[in-house]
């Protein structure tokens, strides 16, 4: 079955920062920045995936990215 997005999850550094995770293949990278962060793991998952046979992987080619962000709870 091929997917026909690749799930990131970005969640802020322990040390600062943000790292994008991919939960469906073994990529991670961290940026300072949000927009930092989205452009790293974008390159990350090109890198990754360079010369690989998508199809044989289950992904479509070009597959859209679906980013969620965790972000820390609001204490009042």
């Amino acid at each position: 079955m091929k997917r026909n997005v690749i799930q990131i999850i970005l969640y802020p550094g322990n040390e600062g920062g943000y790292v994008a995770e991919c939960v469906s293949l073994p990529v991670v990278t961290q940026g300072a920045t949000l927009d930092e962060t989205v452009k790293n793991i974008k390159e990350a998952l090109a890198l990754h995936l360079e010369g690989e046979d998508l199809v044989e992987m289950g992904l479509s080619p070009n597959a859209p990215l679906i980013v969620s962000m965790e972000l820390e709870p609001i204490h009042a």
